[in-house]
């Protein structure tokens, strides 16, 4: 993994001596199957004068890019050192709901959380961010969440830019306001006053005079972006959230919703050397209900960027790299989509409430933990509607699944998301609909989400939830866990403790380590048994472990000491 000290200390120095630009700051990496990932408590110089408290992973802001590949099995290792609790979602990926990261995976401080599954997603851009309901919106605007990259051999076989930080730009879009101590400030807010890309106010970039691909996400609160040049000049869309697109499409906007990725491809072959331009969002002028374009410069809902066009990213043409590329390729991937007719069940959304001194909702109905909205049945192809009131729009994400827009109510749907989404933007008393095939993964106890991504509309209560559930009826068999039929050992214990099923059909659901007060350490979804759980850095003492059965869903605790 790179090291970043440098990085902030030369975008420290710029900030004091005064520079109009800094140096962007390029997330450092983690490969391979094994991530662990620390979310702590910082501090970052973003502005002269105090410190503003922020929150990282691994970083002091923002987090390392994860790479993976597709048809790996990777394990996570997140370590909560944070004051509060939270949770980490795996934006995009396809997963077991109890690996998901959603409200119900909360993790405590001090807790290690260790998630893992088989990556089955297609090469693309992808993120992770907390979604702790009603702590969403302060969490991610401490700077929590980080990019993940999938490769494919589809894509590796591609003659398209993918050197990281050099041809191959991720590039995350946000803004905050500052208090008069520096500190964020989000409380009733809806955007922020300043830009912010990669964490890095007034950022700029020397990108090589060739073919650069720029990976974008939008992680604002509430912000919509119109992504353009300054130069007005034509850039290509390659992929969007779930995927590479077939052919690259020509565009010279493109609009990017909370939550949405998208990757583009610009040429710089013909700029002249030293010559510069600007990646701008074209907020001014926007039609009524585009999250940003609101005409007030301060207070709930107004902000300095906002009914603007604002600079996102300052570039400098520099000098070729060795092997560049120079040619847009004419074809990409072969995606076949679900189509409209495929789908067996039709389901609707309505985005409900946003009037005075009322949340927006879902379906007339405001969030709740223990309501199951929605019951989806494995393997089952589906149509869903979303339709948005007459308010404001929104940006509607689903866990789980990667879908296909079929259609929009007010015409054609978009090129740059013709490909697989998992974030679709609901304009103003509109309707889209999207299809999806619901495979792979049935849980009845842990839901998957679906909610508005605006951060401050979800913990407010804009959010329902769904449960996959099998066709096939399981009934409780003869594998119900009992305290009688599994052990522990050692006990006591030094380095790792094992746990023996005495039924070899029987498998553990969740797995839990509590000290004897109730504090949890560990939680393992799923947990594979056979390696042994590591213990080596708890304290002596005596501590719980509590096994829940995967087909039953009963829970038998056992004690055990850590010598």
């Amino acid at each position: 993994m790179k090291k970043t000290g440098i990085v902030f200390l030369l975008f420290i120095t710029s900030l004091l001596q005064g520079q109009t630009y800094n140096n962007l700051w390029i997330p450092d990496t983690i490969s391979g199957t094994q991530f662990n990932l620390n979310l702590k408590d910082t501090f970052a110089q973003l502005r002269p004068g105090n410190q503003t408290i922020t929150a990282g992973i691994n970083n002091k802001i923002w987090g390392p890019t994860l790479f993976f590949n597709k048809g790996d099995t990777v394990h996570m290792n997140v370590h909560n050192y944070l004051n509060d609790s939270t949770t980490i979602h795996w934006h995009g990926f396809h997963l077991p709901a109890v690996m998901d990261g959603g409200p119900h995976q909360i993790i405590p401080p001090g807790t290690i959380w260790k998630p893992y599954w088989k990556v089955s997603n297609n090469a693309s851009t992808y993120w992770y961010h907390p979604h702790l309901h009603t702590m969403t919106q302060e969490h991610l605007t401490k700077g929590l969440g980080g990019f993940i990259i999938v490769r494919d051999p589809q894509e590796r076989a591609l003659a398209i830019p993918r050197r990281y930080g050099i041809d191959d730009i991720p590039l995350v879009l946000t803004s905050r306001r500052y208090d008069a101590s520096n500190a964020f400030a989000y409380t009733n807010i809806a955007y922020g006053d300043y830009m912010l890309s990669n964490g890095t106010p007034s950022a700029q970039i020397s990108l090589p005079k060739q073919m650069v691909r720029l990976r974008i996400l939008n992680a604002e609160i509430e912000r919509g972006y119109d992504i353009g040049f300054s130069d007005n000049r034509t850039f290509y869309i390659i992929g969007n959230d779930g995927g590479l697109l077939n052919a690259p499409v020509p565009v010279t906007r493109v609009k990017l919703l909370v939550g949405e990725r998208i990757e583009i491809l610009v040429n710089f072959s013909n700029d002249v050397l030293g010559s510069s331009l600007d990646l701008k969002s074209y907020n001014a002028g926007q039609t009524f209900g585009f999250p940003g374009g609101e005409p007030s410069s301060s207070g709930p809902l107004g902000s300095l960027l906002n009914n603007t066009n604002f600079n996102v990213l300052h570039i400098n043409i520099g000098a070729q790299t060795a092997n560049p590329i120079t040619v847009l390729p004419t074809n990409l991937v072969n995606n076949t989509y679900w189509t409209a007719a495929d789908a067996t069940v039709n389901k609707s959304v309505n985005v409900t409430g946003g009037t005075p001194g009322n949340d927006f909702t879902l379906d007339n109905a405001s969030f709740a933990l223990s309501v199951i909205n929605k019951t989806v049945t494995l393997n089952s192809i589906e149509k869903w509607t979303i339709t948005n009131n007459n308010v404001f729009g929104h940006a509607f994400h689903i866990h789980d699944v990667e879908f296909k827009i079929v259609a929009r109510s007010s015409g054609t749907v978009g090129v740059h998301e013709s490909g697989w989404k998992d974030v679709v933007y609901l304009p103003k008393n509109e309707s889209v609909t999207f299809v999806a095939k619901f495979d792979d993964y049935a849980d009845t106890i842990h839901p998957f989400m679906y909610h508005c991504h605006f951060s401050n509309h979800e913990d407010g209560g804009m959010m329902g939830q769904f449960i996959v559930k099998s066709s096939v009826p399981t009934g409780l068999s003869a594998n119900e866990l009992t305290e009688s039929d599994f052990t522990i050992y050692p006990n006591p214990a030094n380095n790792k403790l094992f746990i023996n099923l005495s039924d070899l059909g029987a498998e553990v659901y969740y797995l839990r380590i509590t000290n004897v007060v109730g504090k949890t350490l560990y939680m393992l979804p799923k947990p594979q048994l056979t390696e042994g759980i590591d213990i080596s850095h708890f304290s002596p003492g005596v501590y719980m472990v509590q096994l829940t059965h995967n087909k039953t869903k009963k829970t038998t605790t056992k004690k055990f000491v850590k010598e």
